[in-house]
């Protein structure tokens, strides 16, 4: 990545509340606290790396308010009240010069319906189809193959990347980001037993992704049986993940990569799922709980909830358990010796030779 800013362009940007020391030239990259290196951005977004900022070589660095260090020489501190919230105006900045919008307008290798509304100010890339029915709003970006079904909805300002699949009457809010290999609205994985035979129930239902989600690569939203599958206002999806048809995501959650949500689940909102936590079907998970990494979650979970392990333990415990599972070859020891000392009696001599 290739980058320049000036130290006032990234003062602009970032509005310090105040700034320590000076620095010349330009940035040319971003880099953490303990690698960075003159002409270098960096930042301290977790207390626990403090220590690494006197020794940072990086000519600017972001700290918080109650940072009270001074900077080396050749080196500003600008002060804000959030170091990462700073270091993410800066990266918006530096993504609008990497990836600019690309010119209104539908690439001549692109296959649209004379049915299709596409706003004048959208970019429809090479090798795209929009079929019959679909509506594109303003400045919506679809890059290469990517395919809208029949009488799917894209909101103004969403951001379809390469390879996207919106399947048919499937609809995405305004500002929807999509990365590369996601599919919207694939048939859900319903099938009935039928005289020895797994006979497919249809799928007749849409998917609704509402305002400012974000999907990440390769990552699947099933459409419903029947009715539709949500995902909730400001909701974001890592790669790889799965969400099955009928499921309901709420507003603003969280869902690491390799998540599993089985049919017909609800999620409220502010729900997080770590790194490949599976959710059985039809539960019901409680505004603001979260679950740690590999979590199987196999019943509800109230309100608020912090669960660890499979099956889901309550938090703490779970996390007590795994201390005493490391100390279980000790207590193995312990259990025998006892067992050897009662078959002997506590003299130590064999019990018969009282009688």
């Amino acid at each position: 990545m290739e980058l320049t800013l000036t130290t006032e362009e990234v003062a602009s940007i970032v509005e310090p509340v105040a700034r320590r020391g000076s620095t010349g030239g330009v940035v040319k990259g971003i880099a953490s606290l303990d690698q960075a290196q003159p002409g270098d951005l960096s930042f301290l977004g977790n207390p626990k790396y403090k220590t690494q900022v006197p020794e940072s070589r990086a000519s600017i660095l972001l700290l918080p308010e109650d940072y009270a260090g001074e900077p080396r020489s050749g080196q500003l501190h600008l002060v804000v009240r959030s170091p990462s919230a700073a270091l993410a105006k800066v990266c918006a900045r530096l993504e609008q010069r990497l990836w600019p919008r690309p010119e209104p307008g539908i690439h001549p290798s692109a296959v649209v319906s004379p049915e299709a509304q596409i706003a004048p100010s959208a970019s429809v890339g090479p090798l795209c189809v929009v079929e019959s029915g679909a509506r594109i709003g303003e400045r919506v970006q679809l890059q290469a193959q990517v395919f809208v079904g029949r009488a799917a909805r894209i909101g103004d300002d969403c951001w379809l990347m390469a390879g996207v699949t919106v399947a048919a009457e499937c609809t995405l809010g305004r500002r929807v980001r999509l990365h590369p290999g996601v599919v919207v609205g694939a048939d859900g994985f319903g099938y009935q037993f039928v005289s020895g035979r797994h006979e497919k129930v249809p799928q007749v239902g849409t998917v609704i992704l509402e305002d400012d989600v974000e999907v990440g690569a390769n990552s699947t939203l099933d459409r419903a049986r029947f009715s539709r599958t949500v995902v909730g206002e400001g909701t974001k999806i890592d790669n790889l993940v799965q969400v099955a048809h009928n499921v309901t995501i709420g507003k603003h959650c969280i869902l690491c990569a390799q998540v599993g949500v089985s049919g017909s689940s609800v999620l409220e909102d502010y729900v997080i799922l770590g790194g490949q936590v599976g959710v059985s079907g039809h539960i019901r998970i409680g505004k603001g709980a979260q679950a740690g990494g590999q979590t199987g979650i196999e019943s509800h979970i109230p309100a608020g909830a912090r669960v660890q392990g499979t099956l889901a333990l309550p938090y703490m415990l779970e996390r007590r358990i795994q201390v005493l599972r490391k100390r279980l070859p000790e207590l193995f020891k312990r259990v025998d010796a006892l067992e050897k000392t009662s078959a002997t009696g506590d003299s130590g001599q064999d019990p018969a030779s009282h009688e």
